[in-house]
């Protein structure tokens, strides 16, 4: 399955930038078999995508799906160049890596920006707190150059973190941000809107082409749209709000009959999850309509159902966008663990969890993490739903998911 997806501030000119994506095993599989993980890391850390177009004024970056959760792919800051794996998220305006200063066990497993070992770093004197659904990190911020395969962008800030909570399982490293400039704080401007003001890119325009099918084949698209990699005419979706990528959309059928977005509502783009999120109880009349259970705190299916489960359709601005059962839920490649081990993996992780928490706060209770447990990739021994309540979460509109049905 193929999807493409296009974000865009005003009119298209002519250039593009594409920078292709990679994917990677899901966290639940990886987590299992973490010797597995770290070879296969070792071995595919600098691997990319063979991407390529026939426009001399497009740059592809390809991005790999780390852990079935978020495409990533690599970019470099400094000079000399130290390289980075991130998310492109268009839920953040924030771009960070990790600090060679990080005391948190997970800065030892990831890639970290040394500010001594750049000649064009500069401090800024700022720093950040930025909570997340499932964590959270604290740093500093800088300006350095941002290197996006040809796209070089000087004295760009981003920020360093020195301590985080709920990444320590993550492949990649960081995040860039292409979020509005209204997420970000006061003094700081994200990448893409520097790209934009600085003529960097030639249309102020983003767009992702991603395939589940593969590891590689995915791609960012900075400056416009490679056509080769869509067939018909591209359907533009106005945007409600200019500070999360918001859109309006009408409603959400199965079998033809309405299970959410009843009388329209407002839903968020985000390419930083590959979860679709959304109020708790048409969450609810979604797995009573498709006969899932619960199981800890996720809801499973019988996997040889799947292809007799209906199809869900989002409609937006006029044009509905089917989404299959094999899009919303995920069929793990091994089957015969059983539920005690799911019970060992989640009591491991809150663990894991409360022991960061305490470290960085001790007054700080698990309780604080909006949804952490509907939110979690606990292992399963069945097919797990990639539907989420959106109870607790702080992000305005009634629906958001990422780019897939864009």
């Amino acid at each position: 399955m193929k999807w493409l997806g296009i974000l865009r501030l005003v009119a298209l000119s002519e250039c593009l930038v594409i920078i292709p994506l990679t994917k990677i095993k899901t966290m639940r599989e990886t987590l299992r078999v973490k010797n597995l993980q770290t070879n296969f890391l070792q071995k595919n850390m600098n691997s990319s995508s063979q991407n390529a177009t026939d426009d001399p004024n497009i740059t592809l970056l390809p991005l790999r799906n780390c852990l079935d959760v978020v495409y990533a792919g690599n970019i470099t800051i400094g000079t000399p160049p130290q390289e980075f794996r991130v998310v492109f998220d268009t839920s953040t305006a924030y771009t960070w890596v990790p600090s060679i200063q990080c005391s948190s066990p997970s800065c030892r497993t990831h890639n970290h920006f040394n500010p001594h070992l750049s000649t064009t770093f500069q401090l800024i004197g700022q720093t950040f707190n930025i909570n997340y659904g499932v964590g959270r990190i604290v740093g500093f911020f800088g300006f350095d150059t941002v290197r996006i395969m040809n796209l070089v962008n000087t004295h760009q800030e981003f920020g360093l973190f020195v301590k985080e909570i709920g990444f320590s399982n993550s492949i990649s490293d960081g995040v860039l941000g292409l979020g509005y400039p209204s997420l970000a704080p006061k003094g700081i401007t994200p990448v893409f809107d520097k790209l934009k003001t600085r003529g960097l890119i030639s249309q102020p325009v983003f767009a992702f082409y991603l395939s589940t099918q593969k590891e590689n084949g995915s791609v960012v698209m900075f400056g416009g749209v490679d056509h080769s990699y869509h067939k018909g005419e591209l359907k533009w979706i106005p945007v409600s709000r200019t500070h999360f990528w918001q859109i309006t959309m009408t409603s959400i059928t199965m079998n033809r009959m309405a299970v959410g977005c009843y009388h329209g509502c407002q839903a968020i783009l985000d390419t930083g999850t590959v979860l679709l999120h959304g109020p708790t109880t048409p969450l609810i009349g979604i797995h009573n309509l498709i006969n899932a259970r619960r199981f800890f705190e996720q809801h499973v299916v019988k996997c040889d159902s799947i292809r007799q489960l209906p199809t869900i359709i989002f409609t937006i601005n006029g044009n509905g966008y089917p989404v299959p059962a094999e899009a919303y839920i995920y069929k793990e490649e091994n089957t015969d663990d059983t539920s005690q081990n799911a019970a060992d993996d989640l009591k491991m992780y809150l663990q894991t969890l409360r022991n960061q928490l305490d470290e960085m706060n001790p007054r700080t209770n698990i309780r604080s993490l909006p949804s952490i447990i509907s939110t979690m990739k606990a292992t399963t021994a069945k097919c797990p739903l990639e539907l989420t309540s959106g109870r607790g979460r702080t992000k305005p509109g009634d629906w958001f998911s990422n780019l897939d049905i864009a």
